[in-house]
């Protein structure tokens, strides 16, 4: 909801600059003061929705987010937790390289998610990869359909009610 405050045929988006216009007038309100107050001082103060499309971009926004977050979010594999955010990813790849140079038995200790250690091969780190490709595969699926679902809302209640459901 947007909210304008009028006062001396002048309007304001925001009380901010309003409470400086007055000030220049020797008149000195708190950022939160009440419309009543302002209404005494003949300031006028309007409401109004804000547009449906700017909704709709506000939760496409927020729905991206979450898919995005949940991209990087720790990964079950072989009933073990592993990071997969910017640095884990780099660090997977340099081991699968390595551990491809040593030989399809090679092993390394890996420091899980929650701070297990746990013997991995390139085998591994790769499964850990494909279970990631899975579950983005899941959230861009489960994203597209909900913000098909709020490009089609006609009513603010229908975009409000959209969730990301993967």
């Amino acid at each position: 909801m947007n909210t304008t405050y009028k006062y001396k045929d002048k309007t304001y988006t925001h009380i901010y600059p309003l409470s400086e216009a007055l000030g220049q007038e020797g008149i000195f309100i708190p950022l939160s003061i009440s419309e009543e107050a302002l209404a005494e001082l003949n300031v006028s103060v309007t409401h109004e929705e804000e547009p449906l499309e700017v909704i709709k971009q506000r939760k496409i926004a927020e729905l991206k987010y979450q898919r995005d977050k949940a991209e990087v979010e720790p990964i079950i594999y072989q009933g073990y937790s592993f990071d997969y955010d910017d640095k884990a990813r780099d660090r997977i790849n340099a081991a699968i390289i390595a551990l491809s140079l040593q030989g399809e038995d090679a092993s390394i200790d890996w420091t899980t998610a929650d701070n297990q250690d746990v013997k991995v091969t390139a085998s591994d780190l790769r499964g850990i990869i494909a279970q990631v490709a899975l579950r983005s595969d899941k959230l861009h699926t489960a994203y597209r359909k909900a913000k098909e679902k709020v490009e089609t809302a006609i009513t603010k209640a229908e975009v409000e009610n959209v969730v990301l459901e993967v």
